[in-house]
């Protein structure tokens, strides 16, 4: 099991870096994640609107949105959501936005 130190508290995380507990997510958790597990600086306005149409999307209908979904929704080509989460929106958007790890492709 591994943790992220976040404001004092250990936030505890899988082995591929999702959180174990997705109703602990907040802002300055996906922040810590950004850095630590995807080596992002930090989270532009493009970033928070790919995450927070995830977050929504799994909120209402618990599971996470295909990628096609998330372009028409977000209004960005494929190729810049790669480029804002370079390890893609399963991994790494979805990782972020605190939606545990989605079951094949999203």
């Amino acid at each position: 099991m591994r943790y992220i130190d976040v404001s004092g508290e250990k936030i505890e995380l899988n082995e591929e870096g999702f959180l174990n507990h997705p109703e602990e997510w907040n802002e300055e958790i996906a922040g810590a994640l950004a850095k630590t597990e995807e080596g992002l600086d930090m989270l532009t306005e493009d970033h928070w609107a790919v995450i927070n149409y995830i977050r929504e999307y799994f909120l209402e209908k618990n599971l996470a949105p295909m990628v096609r979904k998330i372009c028409k929704n977000t209004g960005f080509q494929l190729k810049y959501i790669f480029e804002l989460f370079p390890s893609g929106p399963t991994k790494g958007a979805c990782k972020l936005a605190g939606l545990p790890k989605p079951d094949g492709c999203v």
